[in-house]
């Protein structure tokens, strides 16, 4: 009982941190773990101890991985090959079928973007393709915002997924795999189709005062359409590869060896940053300075989520060195609820309290941890997805993403609860009853 108080007591730290002071995630994060160490048991003097041994082993398995995530996205941002994959789709897009596309832009284009940069990109284009179709912009803003948020809760490289990936030791190709096939139908569901409802009850057209440029800019100097889907592509392709000749049981020929190797997250992302880097780069007239000076830049944009990330992997092994973790786990296993939906509770209750998906996502992965130890290696990624749903579900005024969407759209607060925050949720419940279907499949 004292274990399970400790944990209320820490995660409640944070919670009242995060929402009521107003103090960054990574040090509400912090305080949290030693509220909770000491309330443990744990010697004042040794608090931080797990917290430190934790926040270095994730930064060294989750934030190299970031780190190149984050080179990648922004040499597609500055050479403008996602404005080229962008332009390439909505042109030859029929006006009917722009809802669609818009959810198509957004899965391509969000692989590899991070979310909140993914919406700087995408709302521009949405406003604007709603103003040339005369269409009212939740129509094609709810499928893009819909795309981007599932990549941002499924699939990695994005930090959700990779920080439970890493805390549940789960399979990253296997993961990266499922989390395509559950993320399909739940962006088509919470996308288009949801969108023709929202519509309805929102219909605003799109803001007037957007600066947005409506002329066409010079595209000669931008990678083509073919070249900017073949670097986002590229790491999932590889570490998709890597998986298959893993199942097959090929690793021990030589060629399938190389394949696995250069399939593994960290391999294949380094070697899609040189391609990047190359076809992005160097092949469009930036030399080795502009190079570095972008590489140098993307860093800046990924400082905080890394801190935010490396300290949820402190908080996580605090729980696990004090034991918390554990009794938490044989509270849930002996309850018989199904772990998927326990890890999507759990992640839902963090989420809905500090309006974090990142944070709501390294704490129940944390939490987590002792149940996974009896699961499949399948069912410990169908874990890390059904947290990842639980992540995003109800996003509100606590969350800075419901203030971008509310502002970018020109919307009141009611209309963007009826709109973002309903699709949200949508999307919460459907990944997790995709991710529960497959669980029944394989």
């Amino acid at each position: 009982m004292n274990l399970i108080i400790a944990a209320i007591l820490g995660i409640a730290t944070i919670v009242i941190l995060i929402t009521v002071v107003k103090l960054h995630p990574f040090l509400s994060l912090m305080v949290g773990s030693f509220v909770m160490a000491v309330c443990a048991g744990v010697s004042y003097d040794k608090s931080f101890d797990s917290f430190t041994t934790g926040l270095g082993t994730t930064v060294s398995s989750v934030g190299i991985l970031i780190a190149l995530g984050g080179i990648i996205g922004t040499l597609l941002t500055v050479s403008g090959g996602a404005d080229a994959i962008v332009d390439t789709i909505l042109d030859k897009t029929p006006s009917h079928l722009l809802p669609w596309a818009m959810a198509l832009v957004a899965f391509a284009v969000g692989i590899p973007l991070f979310f909140e940069v993914g919406v700087v990109i995408l709302i521009p284009v949405v406003i604007f393709a709603a103003r040339r179709a005369n269409k009212p912009v939740i129509l094609l803003g709810i499928p893009a915002l819909a795309g981007l948020s599932t990549l941002h809760a499924f699939i990695p490289p994005h930090p959700g997924p990779l920080v439970a990936i890493s805390a549940l030791n789960a399979n990253l190709g296997l993961t990266l795999g499922l989390g395509l096939l559950v993320a399909v139908p739940t962006v088509i569901i919470s996308g288009p189709l949801l969108a023709r409802i929202l519509v309805r009850w929102v219909p605003i057209k799109a803001p007037e005062d957007n600066k947005i440029k409506e002329t066409p800019e010079d595209k000669s100097s931008r990678p083509s359409f073919g070249t900017s889907l073949f670097v986002i592509l590229l790491p999932v392709i590889l570490m998709l590869c890597s998986s298959i000749i893993d199942l097959t049981g090929k690793t021990k020929n030589p060629v399938g060896r190389f394949f696995v190797f250069i399939g593994q997250p960290l391999e294949a992302l380094l070697i899609t940053t040189f391609v990047a880097m190359i076809l992005l780069g160097l092949m469009h007239g930036h030399g080795r300075d502009k190079l570095n000076s972008i590489v140098n830049t993307s860093f800046g944009s990924i400082a905080g989520i890394l801190l935010i990330v490396g300290a949820g992997g402190g908080f996580k092994q605090t729980l696990v060195d004090s034991g918390i973790g554990k009794v938490i786990a044989s509270g849930i296993a002996s309850s018989a609820i199904n772990p998927l939906i326990a890890g999507w509770l759990v992640a839902v209750l963090i989420r809905v309290a500090t309006g974090s998906a990142t944070v709501a996502t390294v704490t129940a992965s944390g939490l987590m941890v002792p149940l996974a130890t009896g699961l499949s290696p399948t069912h410990l990624c169908l874990l890390v997805l059904a947290i990842g749903a639980g992540s995003v579900f109800l996003s509100h005024v606590n969350d800075a993403g419901f203030w971008m969407v509310k502002e970018y759209f020109g919307m009141t607060v009611g209309q963007t609860f009826k709109t973002w925050s309903l699709m949200e949720t949508v999307l919460s419940i459907v990944g997790l009853g995709f991710t529960l279907l497959v669980s029944l499949l394989v």
